[in-house]
């Protein structure tokens, strides 16, 4: 092994539509019913795991999984609160928002037209190792599924950004990250096979954006994937037994086996790919759940969700908009996205130009937290959001997130609703968890942000996504919402 790893190292020195808007006032008029009252104590976060009561529909046609948030209470790494104090709760949000943004930076450098340069072409190999140590592609919504033969259960963090399905194997030949969750031993499993790198399974990686090579000695395939901070995973691309559930299993599932992994993965054993390239999970299981899947993320970090793939029956009052293929470049093919045309405050459309929206684009990404708006949309809605709330004590703003709000003292508070309307006319109204986020007992945030500038494409982050459920109808061409999928 010890060739190998320098063979890693050498490696790494050789990869080199929118629809028009009618002008209106900006100030909101809000509308009978277009408020949501709720109590102050129900949006900062609960110390015990409520499980949700909700579920998709299952039958023989579908798989579910639980999601947990891998930092609340339901999740096995969550750390007792006894100790917490508010300073290190900010803390916790300063890291999340910063692991945010990294993560918001690279989607946009991947969908930029000038992605020339090879991000894991570098001088020396003691230049890629994190130096933020902040990870992203992470996400914050952990599944467990079961791996080889017998099955190792692991923890893997499930993101529609993403394609490559890794975790973390022994041995462990360069960085490894500390953690629990235990580490997947090809050696134990009487399922696993190496991937030939003459294959058309290895060579595919690149559509995804992943580096592969070739280790010489075995032609077994190397992959190397690397995130927005540097963070990355090295290892052999390999194929496995993937169990989803008792009656779901796909032999020979490819996935990455990560021999060399740097970065903040702790809390999982690793990602599940269910990007749009031939490598995602979403592709691999296509025989069998036709590319339909859907999730719904929890009200808190404190509830769960489910993650299910097939259609176990669509969920009650789920509506659907087309899904449509970003032409900026050809990274852009494994996102999801959609024609977010407008937006409501307060039930009234806010007065944004059509170009706004079109002009660069938008994304779903169920890791990306805080939504991210075109800067010239985000001034829009913070000026209407901020007349509404006119009443509150407006503070200081935190990190990338620049309107809070003092509720110390107040029992309830009432804001205003807020709604997606798409090109194709849907309006998809976000539930009441949704658009505010605690920082702190004195300091709750609205969770959107603006991008540098409107040329930078939007996306619907995770905050916005909650107790939605969202279907994704990927060989229908459309990706669909209904509400109150989950508690």
């Amino acid at each position: 092994m010890g060739f190998f790893s320098v063979f890693l190292c050498v490696i790494l020195f050789s990869f080199e539509n929118g629809f028009a808007l009618a002008a209106r006032d900006t100030k909101p008029h809000l509308l009978p019913h277009s408020t949501h009252t709720v109590e102050v104590n129900s949006l900062l976060p609960a110390t015990t795991c409520s499980p949700s009561t909700k579920g998709h529909n299952n039958n023989k046609a579908s798989s579910v999984l639980k999601v947990v948030h891998k930092h609340g209470p339901c999740s096995k790494f969550h750390k007792s609160s006894k100790t917490s104090t508010t300073t290190s709760a900010e803390k916790y949000h300063a890291q999340i928002l910063k692991q945010d943004q990294a993560r918001v930076n690279s989607i946009h450098s991947r969908l930029n037209h000038n992605n020339n340069k090879d991000p894991l072409t570098q001088s020396a190999a003691t230049t890629l190792p994190a130096k933020s140590g902040l990870v992203i592609g992470s996400g914050n919504y952990i599944v467990t599924v079961g791996l080889g033969t017998p099955a190792n259960q692991l923890s893997l963090i499930f993101d529609t950004g993403s394609d490559l399905t890794w975790t973390q194997c022994q041995p462990c030949t360069g960085s490894c990250y500390n953690q629990t969750e235990p580490i997947f031993d090809p050696s134990l499993s009487a399922s696993y096979e190496n991937i030939s790198c003459t294959t058309a399974a290895c060579t595919q990686l690149s559509s995804s954006g992943i580096e592969h090579g070739c280790f010489t000695s075995t032609s077994a395939c190397l992959y190397a994937a690397e995130y927005g901070d540097k963070s990355f995973t090295i290892g052999v691309f390999g194929c496995e037994k993937l169990t989803l559930t008792p009656t779901d299993v796909f032999e020979g599932f490819l996935f990455g086996c990560g021999l060399d992994n740097e970065g903040l993965f702790s809390g999982s054993a690793g990602l599940l790919g269910l990007g749009r390239s031939s490598i995602s999970l979403v592709e691999q299981s296509a025989n069998k759940y036709n590319r339909f899947f859907s999730y719904c993320l929890p009200s808190t970090s404190s509830s769960t969700g489910h993650l299910t793939f097939g259609d176990g029956g669509s969920p009650n009052g789920v509506k659907f908009t087309k899904l449509i293929t970003s032409s900026q470049s050809e990274s852009a093919a494994s996102f999801y996205g959609l024609d977010l045309a407008g937006i409501n405050v307060g039930g009234s459309q806010l007065s944004i130009a059509p170009s706004v929206f079109s002009s660069s684009g938008t994304i779903i990404d169920s890791g990306t937290v805080i939504t991210r708006l075109p800067a010239t949309a985000y001034a829009v809605l913070r000026g209407a959001f901020q007349e509404a709330m006119k009443n509150y004590t407006l503070t200081m703003g935190y990190s990338l997130l620049d309107t809070c709000y003092d509720f110390s003292g107040l029992d309830t508070v009432s804001y205003p609703k807020i709604a997606f309307v798409f090109g194709d006319g849907l309006t998809v109204d976000l539930d009441a968890t949704g658009i505010l986020i605690p920082i702190s007992p004195s300091q709750v945030c609205l969770a959107f942000a603006g991008n540098k500038d409107d040329s930078d494409v939007g996306i619907i982050g995770n905050f916005q996504q909650r107790r939605l459920e969202v279907v994704y109808d990927v060989a229908g061409g459309k990706v669909g919402f209904a509400p109150e999928g989950c508690d």
